[in-house]
Parts: structure tokens; C-alpha cells; sequence
């Protein structure tokens, strides 16, 4: 099994012999192919649609993108002036029409499916296992994908190169911590000194340093020089577009949309507690395949019910909620999940690390770890994964992945989840008592739903199974968009309107049923 790591020098080895073309959307693929096939052998191609139709094209060797751009002009402009930045980010220009009686080439999907379309994949399905595996299956990144994350990332560094000729450009998060969906931001990270860099080459004898400037501080220096790309970005970067500076943020960034790819990117640098935690994920997302469904489907049903938000506020985050589901996975019977403590000590000399004082050090090779036999199906960790965080004790216990069980909480927030590498900071340090009550109603509403034999029922028309908990819930008074708080109604009519939603028969004996047990 590959480590982390080597996924990742694999995929940026690839991106730097790729090239990302603008091509007319009726292109004849056979043509496209063979007139780049004169600078090299082509390892693989896909198009995609972004404003417009667009090709990845990887080369088998680097030489090739050099004889590429041999080839390739400035163009010239009307009325303006070009700026003459020569990247791989290029237009394929076709004299004449294109006559449309060649095969289309096929296109790739970018974006992810609407809540609607997933109900409707879902509804198809034979089982709730099925429906989970499915829609891990419809949300998750693509390889082609992943592949475009990477080379813009590249085509970046591309820019920063000229500041920093061996700085590279990571992407961490969701991009390559396998819970990425399809649609999502790429965080990238500027590293100038070698994330993966051994120490300093101390030598007994004579030994030579950098002359280099001095900032006020580390966060100083961090500032300037992402000013200094992000004006360059801005400038010079085709297809970046809307460059913000943000650089008084806790941790500075400039952020741009990225036109070509139609990504939105952040960009930070020397973020190295952050790709650890991206290395994390992506243990437990390769140590058991219900990890990764199960974070899938409680973050589908999150976003359907606005308990997450895309905008900045008091909401959860899906890492907060990732982290969540892993610590519930921890405390199965057998646990399905190890502890980040055990993970530490399964660690080998060479996974040592420590960053600013923090102990990051985890096993890098997944055969290390052992596993427990715990055959749970996915609908039991879904019932069970509502009703657990249903009744968790957030007023005075906090969540721990690194030690897999419930500590007293250090300070009174709301809702408290220990970072996991960074042990004196809330990784939920924003979420406020009104939101983590809306996510208790609706776990408890949930879990309840699942337990009714019609939300099972897989003969009505209507959502069943995962896809009726993904329908407009009772309990949720103050969602994202209303701010004025809703008297609830009763328990019984809020159960009684819900069953009646599902268009089921005799809702009402299993209305008055539930309300004895939901009103407790």
C-alpha cells in the first residue's frame, strides 16, 4: 500500500508534465491528439466543460511540455497588450469550421449532483448499505478530478517559481484527504522550506548559509510574500481571477478563483499542521471503507439541512463533522477506528514529527495497524451515529480523537472537539449553543425516523431509507436562512406533519406512538 506521501509526490510529478488546453467544443478528439502526439508520447487525456471546453493532456516525459511550448505563440491582441507569461495554460486555435461529423469526445463531470438528483439515485437503491455506498460514490472526488486539483497547484507554482525556483505548491484538505467532494475549494500550501524536507545538514567541518533578509516574525515574513504572489497571481496568473489579499486572517491567505478549472483556491503558506491533519483523514478514510461513507452521508445530511453553511458564520464544519464521525467509529464495541494515540505509538524513527512544539508524529504505514473484527452494517452506524451525538453529553464533555473517549470539556463552548494535533485549540471554537441545539433536534429526529417501518418502505414513490432524512425536517426552526426563531410545535403534530410529508398511510397511530417517546 503506498503511504500518503508518495500519493502525493506521484500526482505533482504528473501534473508537472501536464498541460491544460482551451479547445472549440465541437473538437475532433482523433486530430487533437495526434497533432500533440508530435512533441511526445501522451500517457492519458480527459475534457471537461468550465466557460467553455477544455482538455488535461498528461505527457509521458517533461521534455515534452519544453517541445510544446517551442510551438506555441503569444497571441496577438486588439486594441490591448498581452502579458507575455508563457505557462500551460494554452488555447488550441482551429482554422476554419469544424465540421461536426467525427465523434464527440466524452466529457467529464466536475460538478457534483443536486440534492433532487441524489434522492432520486438513492430511492433506486435495494438497501440503506446501498444507498450510502452509492452516494459516496456520486459525491467523491474523481481521479480526473484530483488531477485537475493537482495541476493547478502546478500551473501556480509556476508563478511562484520565479520568487522561489524550488518552493512547491501542495494541495491539503479536502483535495487529498479522500472525504473531498466534488465542487469543493483547493486549499493549497506554499512550501518554501520542504514540508518533507530532513532537518539541517549539520556537518562537524566548515558549513555554509544563506545570506537572507529578516522579518519582524515568522507571521511578518508569512505576509509578505504571499502579498508579493498574490499581486503576481493577480497580474500575471491567466485565468486567476478576484485575488483577495486576506492576509490579517488567523492564518494568512490570498484567495482567487481559478477560472479554467472553475476551482475556487486558497492559497497559505508553511501550513504544515494542516497537511498533517490531511494525512490523518486519509488514514482513516483507507483504514475501513464505512469511514468514508459515513462522513459522505452525515455531511449530505448536514448540507440538506443547513447545519452547514458555505459562508463563514456559527455553523459546523464538515472537518469538525469528519472528526465527529471518527470518534464515533472509535467508540464502537469493537471500535471500528484506532485512537490518534495508537497511531503515535505504531509510528516508526522515521514518521517522527514536530511542528511548532506539537507532537504530529502518526504511522505512515497503513500495514502497521491492526484492526478489530466489527461487522456493523452502514444502517446500524447511521441509527447508532444519530442517537450517540442524539444524547453526548456537550455540556460538560468534549470530543477527543486522540485518546477515543469523552474528556471534560477545558472551556465553556459550546461545542468542544480537541484539535487533533494542535491540543490547546477547539477545532469548533465557532459554533454557537443555537446551532449545536439545531444539530441535537435533528440527530434525535433522525434517529427516531430511522427506527419507523415506513421510512423503510421501498415500494411508495416517495424518498425512502437515507433519502427521507434528507427531506425538509420539522425540528429545524432556525435554519441558516430564517433568523427569527419558530415556535415548535408539539412533538405529536411536528411527527404527525412528517409522516404525513412521507405520503404515508396511517401516519397517525405511529404519530401518537412517537410522540410519547420524542417528547421525553
Amino acid at each position: 500500500i503506498k503511504t500518503f506521501q508518495a500519493i502525493q509526490e506521484e500526482r505533482r510529478e504528473q501534473a508537472e508534465r501536464s498541460v491544460l488546453i482551451s479547445c472549440p467544443s465541437k473538437i475532433n478528439e482523433k486530430k487533437f491528439l495526434d497533432y500533440l502526439s508530435k512533441h511526445g508520447t501522451i500517457n492519458k487525456h480527459f475534457f471537461y466543460n468550465s466557460y467553455g471546453a477544455y482538455a488535461v493532456v498528461e505527457f509521458s516525459s517533461r521534455e515534452s511540455i519544453a517541445s510544446l511550448k517551442e510551438s506555441t505563440n503569444i497571441p496577438a491582441v486588439e486594441h490591448e497588450a498581452a502579458v507575455p507569461f508563457k505557462s500551460r495554460l494554452l488555447s488550441l486555435k482551429w482554422p476554419g469550421s469544424q465540421s461536426s461529423n467525427h465523434p464527440m469526445p466524452k466529457f467529464k463531470v466536475q460538478s457534483p449532483p443536486s440534492i433532487n438528483e441524489i434522492s432520486q439515485l438513492l430511492s433506486e437503491k435495494d438497501s440503506i448499505d446501498e444507498q450510502l455506498q452509492c452516494l459516496t460514490e456520486a459525491l467523491e472526488l474523481t481521479e480526473e478530478n484530483v488531477s485537475l486539483r493537482f495541476l493547478v497547484c502546478s500551473l501556480l507554482r509556476d508563478i511562484a517559481g520565479a520568487y522561489f525556483p524550488e518552493c512547491i505548491i501542495r494541495p491539503f484538505g479536502s483535495t487529498v484527504n479522500s472525504f473531498g467532494k466534488l465542487g469543493c475549494d483547493v486549499d493549497m500550501i506554499l512550501d518554501l522550506d520542504g514540508i518533507y524536507a530532513t532537518s539541517q545538514k549539520k556537518g562537524s567541518g566548515l558549513s555554509l548559509e544563506y545570506q537572507v533578509k529578516r522579518g519582524a516574525s515568522e507571521r511578518a515574513v508569512t505576509q509578505s510574500i504571499l502579498s508579493v504572489i498574490g499581486k503576481c497571481v493577480d497580474q500575471f496568473g491567466p485565468g486567476c481571477v478576484g485575488v483577495q489579499n486576506i492576509l490579517q486572517a488567523r492564518c494568512p491567505l490570498v484567495r482567487f478563483a481559478h477560472q479554467p478549472s472553475g476551482f475556487q483556491c486558497d492559497l497559505t503558506a508553511n501550513n504544515r499542521v494542516a497537511m498533517k491533519s490531511s494525512e490523518l483523514l486519509f488514514l482513516y478514510g483507507q483504514l475501513d471503507p464505512r469511514a468514508r461513507h459515513l462522513v459522505f452521508s452525515v455531511r449530505c445530511w448536514a448540507r440538506a439541512h443547513s447545519i452547514t453553511s458555505s459562508i463563514p458564520g456559527a455553523w459546523i464544519t464538515n472537518f469538525s463533522l469528519t472528526v465527529m464521525v471518527v470518534f464515533f467509529l472509535q467508540q464502537r464495541n469493537p471500535p471500528i477506528l484506532p485512537t490518534l494515540d495508537r497511531l503515535k505509538e505504531l509510528a516508526g524513527p522515521s514518521d517522527k514529527c514536530v511542528i511548532e512544539g506539537n507532537d504530529c508524529t502518526i504511522v505512515s504505514d497503513l500495514s502497521k495497524i491492526t484492526l478489530q473484527q466489527n461487522t456493523d452494517t452502514l444502517e446500524k452506524l447511521l441509527q447508532e451515529f444519530f442517537e450517540f451525538y442524539g444524547n453526548f453529553p456537550f455540556n460538560k464533555a468534549s470530543v477527543n480523537i486522540r485518546k477515543g473517549k469523552e474528556q471534560t470539556k477545558p472551556e465553556t463552548t459550546a461545542l468542544y472537539i480537541q484539535n487533533p494535533f494542535e491540543t490547546t485549540l477547539n477545532i469548533s471554537k465557532n459554533v454557537n449553543a443555537t446551532q449545536l441545539e439545531r444539530f441535537v433536534a435533528l440527530c434525535r429526529e433522525s434517529a427516531w425516523l430511522l427506527q419507523q417501518k415506513e421510512i423503510l418502505n421501498q415500494s411508495s414513490d416517495s424518498p425512502w431509507g437515507f433519502a427521507a432524512l434528507l427531506l425538509p425536517s420539522v425540528t429545524s426552526g432556525a435554519g441558516v436562512k430564517s433568523r427569527r426563531k419558530r415556535k415548535l410545535e408539539p412533538a405529536s403534530s411536528r411527527i404527525k406533519n412528517l409522516l404525513d410529508s412521507l405520503k404515508i398511510k396511517g401516519g397517525e397511530t405511529v404519530a401518537k406512538k412517537g410522540s410519547a417517546n420524542s417528547s421525553r
